[in-house]
Protein backbone atom coordinates (compact mmCIF):
# COMPACT_ATOMS: atom_id res chain seq x y z
CA UNK A 1 0.00 0.00 0.00
CA UNK A 2 3.06 2.22 0.75
CA UNK A 3 4.41 1.76 -2.59
CA UNK A 4 0.89 2.32 -4.33
CA UNK A 5 1.07 5.94 -2.47
CA UNK A 6 4.64 6.76 -3.32
CA UNK A 7 3.70 5.95 -6.64
CA UNK A 8 0.73 8.18 -6.93
CA UNK A 9 2.50 11.21 -5.23
CA UNK A 10 5.89 10.60 -7.50
CA UNK A 11 3.00 11.02 -10.39
CA UNK A 12 1.02 13.95 -9.14
CA UNK A 13 4.41 15.98 -8.74
CA UNK A 14 6.10 14.85 -12.07
CA UNK A 15 2.47 16.09 -14.09
CA UNK A 16 2.87 19.28 -11.77
CA UNK A 17 6.25 19.90 -12.81
CA UNK A 18 5.56 19.58 -16.32
CA UNK A 19 2.61 21.40 -16.39
CA UNK A 20 4.52 24.30 -15.02
CA UNK A 21 6.87 24.17 -17.77
CA UNK A 22 7.48 27.47 -19.46
CA UNK A 23 6.66 27.50 -22.93
CA UNK A 24 9.06 30.22 -25.72
CA UNK A 25 7.30 32.45 -28.45
CA UNK A 26 9.04 34.50 -31.01
CA UNK A 27 7.43 37.68 -31.99
CA UNK A 28 8.36 40.10 -34.77
CA UNK A 29 8.50 43.55 -33.66
CA UNK A 30 8.95 47.34 -35.11
CA UNK A 31 11.25 48.12 -32.80
CA UNK A 32 14.02 50.20 -33.63
CA UNK A 33 16.74 51.22 -30.76
CA UNK A 34 18.05 50.43 -27.69
CA UNK A 35 15.29 52.57 -26.07
CA UNK A 36 12.89 50.33 -27.81
CA UNK A 37 14.59 47.46 -26.81
CA UNK A 38 14.14 48.40 -23.14
CA UNK A 39 10.74 49.63 -23.09
CA UNK A 40 9.35 46.90 -24.55
CA UNK A 41 11.28 44.42 -22.57
CA UNK A 42 10.38 46.10 -19.27
CA UNK A 43 6.76 46.35 -20.00
CA UNK A 44 6.00 42.88 -21.41
CA UNK A 45 8.42 41.66 -18.19
CA UNK A 46 5.50 42.99 -16.20
CA UNK A 47 2.99 41.14 -17.58
CA UNK A 48 1.76 38.09 -14.93
CA UNK A 49 3.35 34.57 -16.18
CA UNK A 50 5.87 36.53 -18.27
CA UNK A 51 9.15 34.56 -17.56
CA UNK A 52 11.96 35.81 -19.67
CA UNK A 53 12.05 38.89 -22.28
CA UNK A 54 14.91 39.69 -24.75
CA UNK A 55 14.46 41.37 -27.95
CA UNK A 56 17.27 41.08 -30.47
CA UNK A 57 16.94 44.72 -32.31
CA UNK A 58 19.14 42.79 -35.39
CA UNK A 59 16.07 41.12 -36.60
CA UNK A 60 13.70 42.97 -33.96
CA UNK A 61 12.11 39.53 -32.92
CA UNK A 62 11.17 39.29 -29.05
CA UNK A 63 11.73 36.21 -27.47
CA UNK A 64 9.54 35.34 -24.59
CA UNK A 65 9.12 32.72 -22.36
CA UNK A 66 5.88 32.20 -20.52
CA UNK A 67 3.55 30.07 -18.27
CA UNK A 68 0.85 28.69 -20.34
CA UNK A 69 -1.58 28.88 -17.58
CA UNK A 70 -0.91 32.52 -17.06
CA UNK A 71 -0.63 34.23 -19.91
CA UNK A 72 -1.46 33.54 -23.72
CA UNK A 73 0.49 34.98 -26.58
CA UNK A 74 -2.23 37.34 -27.45
CA UNK A 75 -1.97 38.87 -24.26
CA UNK A 76 1.86 39.01 -24.51
CA UNK A 77 0.82 40.88 -28.48
CA UNK A 78 -1.23 43.26 -26.70
CA UNK A 79 1.28 44.10 -23.99
CA UNK A 80 3.77 45.08 -27.42
CA UNK A 81 1.10 46.88 -29.23
CA UNK A 82 -0.35 48.77 -26.16
CA UNK A 83 3.43 50.05 -25.61
CA UNK A 84 3.09 51.29 -29.35
CA UNK A 85 5.03 48.50 -31.69
CA UNK A 86 3.90 46.48 -34.00
CA UNK A 87 3.39 42.36 -33.05
CA UNK A 88 3.79 40.05 -35.75
CA UNK A 89 0.63 40.64 -37.78
CA UNK A 90 -0.90 43.38 -35.33
CA UNK A 91 -0.65 46.69 -35.76
CA UNK A 92 0.55 49.14 -32.66
CA UNK A 93 -1.63 51.03 -30.90
CA UNK A 94 -1.66 54.61 -32.79
CA UNK A 95 -1.78 56.56 -29.64
CA UNK A 96 1.24 54.89 -27.51
CA UNK A 97 3.31 55.43 -30.65
CA UNK A 98 2.58 58.63 -30.90
CA UNK A 99 3.82 58.93 -27.59
CA UNK A 100 7.29 57.25 -28.25
CA UNK A 101 10.71 59.38 -28.77
CA UNK A 102 10.98 60.35 -32.46
CA UNK A 103 13.71 58.08 -33.22
CA UNK A 104 11.43 54.82 -32.14
CA UNK A 105 8.25 56.02 -34.43
CA UNK A 106 10.29 55.47 -37.70
CA UNK A 107 10.11 52.91 -39.43
CA UNK A 108 12.15 50.12 -39.95
CA UNK A 109 15.63 50.80 -42.37
CA UNK A 110 15.54 54.53 -41.03
CA UNK A 111 18.35 55.93 -39.68
CA UNK A 112 18.54 55.79 -35.82
CA UNK A 113 18.87 58.82 -33.51
CA UNK A 114 22.51 59.39 -33.38
CA UNK A 115 22.19 59.28 -29.13
CA UNK A 116 21.43 56.15 -29.26
CA UNK A 117 23.67 54.83 -31.50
Amino acid sequence: MKKIAFLFVLLISTLTVLADTPKTVKIKTSANCEMCKARLEKNVAFVKGVKDVNLDLADKVMTVSYNPKKVTVDKIKKAITDTGYDADELQKNEESHSKLPSCCQKKAGAMVHEAHQ
